[in-house]
């Protein structure tokens, strides 16, 4: 959670280190200010093409792992759980070449979500980011669905502060 409240190009910098990202080739080129948007790119080579000589179908769904969770995580903060339920990848056409993502969080929908979890129940969302080739041609569509629950009072206390008769020496 700590990195999320770093500065986005901290942030965007760590994301392409990462050794997911860094070993296959994906790059997080954009994380607005306001972690509303991302943008994404995966550039071909030998070592992230599949035995057909297109992308590996699972460096195209890298790249669009861990955003949506990301971008609402920011949003909501350390009052909700925030997690990545379950997710579907429609592989469109061969990819060559460099393929993109964008990601683009509306503000609407985070206070939606916000509204529909005040309560601690579950809400379940689905998010769509189309996956591009140079031409603007979709190569993948991923969808996922997020998690998200408003955490209930004890667990907002106990993420903040330790347990009653806790202390450093144990």
């Amino acid at each position: 959670m700590k990195l999320l409240k770093a500065q986005p190009g901290t942030v965007r910098r760590f994301m392409n280190i990462w050794p997911p990202f860094a070993f296959t080739g994906i790059r997080v080129t954009r994380l607005d200010p306001d972690y509303l948007g991302v943008s994404m790119r995966l550039r071909e080579h030998w070592w992230n093409r599949n035995v057909a000589g297109v992308h590996f179908g699972g460096s195209l769904f890298a790249m669009t792992d861990p955003f949506w969770m990301m971008l609402l995580l920011h949003h909501l903060g350390k009052d909700h759980v925030v997690w990545d339920k379950s997710a579907e990848v429609d592989f469109i056409k061969p990819g060559n070449g460099e393929v993109t993502a964008e990601f683009t969080l509306a503000k609407a929908d985070v206070e939606r979500l916000r509204k529909l979890a005040a309560n601690g129940d579950k809400v379940l969302e689905w998010f769509s980011v189309d996956i591009t080739d140079k031409t603007g041609a979709v190569v993948a569509r991923v969808r996922k669905q997020v998690y998200i629950r408003r955490k209930r009072d004890r667990e907002s206390r106990d993420a903040v502060a330790p347990a009653a008769g806790d202390t450093a020496a144990g």
